[in-house]
Formats: structure tokens, sequence, C-alpha cells
């Protein structure tokens, strides 16, 4: 793959804090490799900004590595960038050429409020797996994998379920900032399994009514969601979630 070098126009959203008015600011940046990855240009950008003695860009990042899901930025109108299936860490330089105007903003929504520039607060995504998002049972020692046999398309979904990072992208790219496929997720993740049985019907009924606190919108089916997901979650996880909640609901009664 041919190295190049080029030179970029960059629209930032800059905000002091919640509470404040953000606004755009247009940075110039040179010569960035096109190997670099979308956060070594946002770290080169910074370095050059702290010799200019002016405040750097605050952004979200940990691993580095696509698995934790803080590195979330809206870049030109998509999460996470052009890339599918693909976190902002992940997204390599090459992906634009020289010249370009790169647009960076954060998640929009309201559940997820900015806490400063690029760095939105997603302790949502927490307060609703508090609410139900784990086995509380006392399984006792770990059994021989054989011991509790799982059918493999069970075990294959659940697995494809705990793949979601929670990096909230599927909040971003719906137009009403539903949280359906993340919590979908992780109510499939263990609905599917028998460890997560004797909690099936609390947990879906508490994450739930958790999600609607929080402020989340619905889901209306237009699965910008799964389109935009950089773990390809399916939105079947959102039907499960629906049938889950009725079948929880009807017993509760």
């Amino acid at each position: 793959m041919e190295h190049y070098n080029m030179n970029l126009t960059l629209k930032i959203w800059r905000q002091a804090n919640s509470g404040a008015k953000g606004s755009f600011e247009t940075y110039q940046v040179k010569d960035i490799s096109s190997e670099m990855s979308f956060l070594e240009m946002f770290d080169v950008l910074n370095e050059q900004l702290i010799a200019e003695n002016k405040e750097p860009i605050a952004f979200d990042h940990d691993c580095r590595e696509g698995i934790c899901g803080m590195c979330s930025m809206y870049i030109n109108g998509q999460p996470h960038g052009p890339w599918k299936q693909n976190t902002t860490c992940q997204l390599h330089m090459r992906a634009f050429k020289d010249g370009d105007t790169i647009v960076v903003e954060p998640w929009r929504s309201r559940a997820f409020p900015v806490i400063k520039d690029l760095v939105v607060d997603r302790t949502a995504f927490d307060r609703i797996i508090q609410a139900g998002g784990y086995i509380s049972v006392d399984t006792g020692n770990a059994q021989d994998a054989n011991a509790l046999p799982v059918p493999k398309k069970d075990a294959d979904n659940a697995f494809l379920a705990a793949a979601c990072i929670g990096c909230g992208a599927c909040v971003a790219a719906c137009k009403n900032g539903s949280a359906m496929l993340f919590v979908g997720a992780k109510v499939s993740q263990l609905a599917l399994l028998p460890q997560g049985k004797p909690e099936r019907e609390t947990r879906v009924l508490n994450m739930v009514a958790q999600m609607d606190k929080e402020g989340f919108g619905n889901c209306t089916n237009t699965y910008a969601c799964e389109a935009e997901c950089p773990k390809g979650i399916s939105v079947a996880n959102i039907a499960r979630l629906n049938l889950e909640y009725i079948h929880a609901g009807l017993n509760s009664e």
C-alpha cells in the first residue's frame, strides 16, 4: 500500500462544558502520514496547539485497539468515520486524501451530554447495566464445558451480542437517539444462556425501565444503528429484546 503525506483542514467542535455554548473551530494540519491512525493525527494536532499555548482538544480514548468503545467521534457525518465496522481508533488517515476537510463532532444525544469538546458522558449505559445486565445467582464452581449443554445457535448468537462494546454509535446514528440496539445486545447475551435464565424477566423489565428513565428515544426500525455499529451487532437483538419484554410483562401481571 502506497504511503503518502497530506495536508488537511479540520473543523472540530469545541465546547468548554455541558452548560456552555459550543462551536466549530478550524485547524490546519500538515504532513500527516496516511499510515497514522485518526487518534494519532489528533495527538499531532494537540501537540501543535500546546506549542502555540492553546487549549488542546479533549477527546476520549483508552485501548486504541477497538474494544473499549471510548473513542467515539462523529466524523464527516458518520459515527466512527467512513470505514464500516470500525472504531475511531482503528480508522487510519488513508481513508482521506490530501486537501480534505474533515468535520469532527461529539455524539449528539440528550442522554449523552457533552463533558468537554468531543467527550460525552455515556454513564447512562452504565446505569442501564447496573439495572439488570448481570448475573447475581450463585452458579457455584466452574463446570466442565460439556456439563452444561448450550445449543450452538444460542451460543453463537450470545457471543455475537456480547461483542457490543457500548460505544454509543447506535444512539448517535439513530434519529430518535434510541439505545435499543445496545440494550437488546446486553439482554440477548444473557437471555440466550442458561446462567442468565433465573433473572431473565426482572432483567429486561429493569433495563428497559432504566433506558426510558435516561431519556433515550424509541426505535422506529430505520436500521441506522446496525449500519453504523463498529461490531456489526444485528437488529435481531432488538426483536429479541421486544419479545423478552412482552413475555416478562405478561408474566408479571
